[in-house]
């Protein structure tokens, strides 16, 4: 028996005692009582003695066995709750009035429960399913209203076309938040080129780029990474997003650093030290965010929740006044889950 073992042994007599603490004490005072009575009617000690000692041996084993009993109750609650699920089946047979009283209440609040969370889900459900309805519908007026827009002049055209842009992006953004949840299901993981994932997300952003005049500097680079090619765009367009959002002068570079590491850096207004530690937070700004007054606290939030699930790593760098360097690290390796899909889809 080990220490930790010995140590709760010792907890579970402690325990014991204190539960049958009515039953010793009782136990004495009735031997006091048949000594006291002994004593008065003048009748030898020794008579008494041995009926006593009959009995604190009775009472010895009765005690002995009832400790092994709740020793192995408890051992078996404990291995029960260790690995239970959302039922009470695996429950001892109740031995009291009380147990089963106790157990009369458990059923009740699982009932409860259960249909509480069968409530909750209902609702969630049907918000997810509204809300995603909603982001395809958005789409619809979106491009009715970008071919409509060839009737105006170009000075007008240009700026409804940028909110329009703008609009598309948050409903791209719910969209992305509202499947985050069954991702792992919609993952096609294969190996793509690095730097065509990088110019679809340039590609999305080059009317920014030429709007705020912010140069690129766009390394060539020959890499190769196993990933999810929806998945890995969405966050690449959201850190160029926040690369556009916060440089209004200067440039934005891309390359890649050994080993297989994706930088995105800017000349932007850069973030706080303080507010570094919890940018990947879901709904913190900052002060930089607090600043614009548009940002959600969600892009980056997002883009980590994807990045854990297709086992990349992101590290951000930033400097008041200098910019802000956001560091993906792509040498992981994907999830053992994701082998055997690899393997076949690599084939593709």
């Amino acid at each position: 028996m080990n220490k930790s073992k010995s140590l709760h042994v010792g907890s579970l007599i402690n325990s014991y005692l204190k539960e049958q603490k009515l039953d010793i004490i009782m136990y004495f005072v009735s031997v006091f009582i048949f000594a006291l009575i002994f004593k008065l009617n003048h009748i030898s000690v020794k008579i008494a003695l041995y009926p006593a000692i009959i009995c604190m041996v009775l009472w010895i084993i009765y005690a002995a066995f009832n400790f092994y009993r709740y020793c192995k109750y408890h051992w078996y609650r404990v291995d029960i709750s260790s690995h239970i699920e959302i039922t009470l089946k695996n429950l001892p047979k109740p031995e009291s009035l009380i147990e089963e009283d106790y157990q009369n209440l458990l059923n009740v609040l699982m009932t409860y429960n259960r249909l509480r969370l069968s409530e909750n889900n209902q609702k969630y459900t049907d918000m997810s399913e509204y809300i995603t309805l909603w982001a395809h519908q958005m789409k619809t007026p979106i491009t009715a209203a970008s071919l409509l827009l060839n009737e105006l002049s170009n000075d007008e055209k240009y700026k409804i076309k940028e909110q329009l842009f703008e609009i598309e992006r948050y409903v791209d953004t719910t969209l992305q938040f509202m499947r985050l949840d069954t991702m792992n299901s919609d993952l096609l993981l294969k190996e793509y080129s690095l730097i065509q994932i990088v110019k679809q997300g340039v590609k999305y952003y080059s009317k920014v780029f030429i709007s705020k005049g912010i140069s690129l500097n766009l390394d060539e680079f020959d890499t190769t990474v196993v990933t999810d090619e929806k998945w890995f765009l969405f966050v690449i367009k959201q850190i160029l997003s926040n690369s556009l959002k916060y440089t209004d002068e200067g440039s934005i570079s891309i390359y890649v650093v050994p080993d297989k590491t994706l930088v995105i850096e800017d000349t932007g207004i850069g973030i706080s030290g303080e507010d570094i530690p919890r940018i990947f937070e879901r709904g913190f700004t900052g002060y930089t965010g607090r600043m614009d007054k548009k940002a959600t606290g969600i892009g980056l939030y997002l883009s980590k929740q994807i990045l854990d699930k297709l086992n990349h790593n992101i590290k951000i760098y930033s400097q008041p006044g200098v910019g802000t360097k956001a560091e993906i690290d792509l040498t992981s390796s994907l999830p053992r889950k994701c082998t055997a899909t690899i393997s076949n889809l690599t084939k593709l």
